[in-house]
């Protein structure tokens, strides 16, 4: 009598493996900022210019999750990740490489579309873990996509200082080469149980968002919280180089050190969400986030205000964030990849909005006015999130 063949469950080094990719990969994105100047003066760029770079890798991300994303759906995750690895390789080649503005920008882009792979191998992970080990699976990841996030600025720095900018993306292309390499030997290869041609695979994130309202509830509390975050963010360096502080820019920077506290954030809720719930966690993480910018609002003026207050919202966000993507991914195993897809676009188009909103808001009412615009954002998320548990919790005792 033949038997149904069991899914061997995520083993350890194929998790380890799996969050170091998502570090190496994210940090591809974010290689370039503290190295502007430099390629600035390279190719003599002005001012609004130079700043083509990272926009230019931020849309190619953007567009990957909105048109590449949902693919993970119909086809074999691991031949995608294929793919986007030969892509991401030869993308960083060719800023390597490049000989002008256009060159490098058309490539920048091309990195945005090859970093994917991060959005990829969450489904994956949450496909292959066992429902019991789904939040820690989740928290294990995401540690890898913040380390990979914080650390890449301090990497491309170190050895743009030695050996030049565009050494950065030689290594950084290597690097790509290997883990594709080692993705393709060790993932499992997954047979989509959905067919779709292109364009209705398209058009069916937007019947998604239709039918689960869960969804659009998940994703509207975590634009909200991550609008705050990126808005705090954006202002942080404006804030700390003027007056009472007067730091440098180097000395700016290093308060993205403090921004490691969302490791543990990340790490406590995907070991606890698995036990308590999504929901409970959810709502301690968004009381941290509200708690950060009362510190802020009342004692950003001081340093030790400052770290109080990063520290919280970091751990908070983090902590908020494995448990609604543990939530998104549950909703329909067969459509992870667009669930994803409609989630990640949310947070990046809030993050935009936050950002931008966060540097006018600032212009107009100071740091006291941003730090009120993050608290409202933040207490627009925490209400939001729990007026929908107790909408849940009254339909559960009418059934």
């Amino acid at each position: 009598m033949s038997r149904t063949p069991v899914p061997t469950p995520l083993s350890r080094p194929l998790l380890l493996l799996m969050a170091t990719a998502i570090a190496a990969t994210v940090a591809n994105l974010y290689y370039n900022q503290p190295l502007l100047p430099s390629i600035q003066q390279t190719f003599n760029l002005g001012d609004g210019a130079v700043g083509i770079i990272p926009a230019a890798t931020q849309l190619g991300y953007a567009a990957a999750i909105l048109l590449i994303s949902p693919l993970g759906d119909v086809m074999s995750r691991r031949s995608l990740i294929d793919y986007l690895s030969i892509l991401l390789t030869l993308a960083l080649l060719a800023v390597f490489a490049a000989p002008d503005l256009f060159v490098l920008a058309t490539a920048f882009f091309a990195v945005g579309l090859g970093g994917n792979i991060t959005q990829q191998l969450l489904p994956i992970g949450a496909s292959l873990a066992e429902p019991s080990r789904k939040g820690a699976v989740m928290g294990t990841l995401m540690t890898g996509l913040t380390i990979g996030i914080l650390l890449s600025r301090t990497i491309s720095g170190s050895i743009a200082e030695y050996f030049g900018w565009r050494s950065v993306f030689l290594v950084a292309a290597g690097l790509a080469a290997l883990f594709g390499i080692l993705l393709r030997r060790n993932l499992p290869d997954n047979k989509p149980k959905v067919s779709l041609p292109y364009p209705a695979l398209i058009a069916s994130m937007f019947g998604l968002i239709r039918k689960h309202r869960s969804l659009r509830e998940s994703a509207l509390t975590g634009a909200l919280w991550f609008a705050a975050f990126n808005a705090l963010w954006a202002t942080l360096a404006i804030h700390v180089t003027d007056v009472p502080f007067s730091y440098s820019v180097q000395q700016a920077g290093l308060f993205g050190l403090v921004g490691m506290a969302g490791i543990i954030g990340a790490k406590l809720a995907g070991r606890m969400v698995d036990t308590f719930g999504p929901a409970r966690i959810i709502t301690v993480a968004l009381g941290l986030v509200v708690s950060s910018f009362v510190v802020l609002a009342v004692s950003g003026d001081s340093l030790i205000g400052l770290i109080v207050g990063i520290i919280l919202l970091d751990i908070g966000v983090f902590g908020a964030q494995i448990p609604n993507q543990v939530r998104v991914f549950s909703i329909d195993p067969d459509a992870q990849s667009r669930m994803n897809a409609v989630y990640m676009l949310a947070y990046y188009i809030a993050a935009a909005a936050g950002s931008a909103l966060g540097v006018k808001v600032m212009s107009v009412a100071g740091w006291h006015g941003m730090t009120l615009f993050g608290l409202a954002l933040a207490g627009l998320a925490l209400a939001h999130h729990m007026l929908r548990q107790r909408a849940q919790r009254i339909a559960e005792q009418t059934v």
